[in-house]
């Protein structure tokens, strides 16, 4: 598994401010998204994951015998 990067954007304790470009935080008030520091805590429901690519259309031909 890669190592995640650190981001105020994933922080347990920083809330996302309405203008999406800056995280609300009690331990150092407004910082930008990609700020972090020793009080950084992991959460992990904040994280979005990855769109899945498409599903390929199943050809009925390719099971014939």
């Amino acid at each position: 598994m890669s190592e995640l990067s650190k981001r105020c954007e994933y922080c347990f304790y920083g809330k996302i401010a309405a203008d999406k470009q800056t995280v609300l935080c009690p331990k150092k008030g407004p910082v930008p998204l990609d700020y972090f520091c020793r009080k950084y805590k992991y959460d992990i429901l904040k994280r979005e994951p990855k769109k899945l690519a498409p599903i390929e259309k199943i050809n009925p031909d390719d099971y014939k015998l």
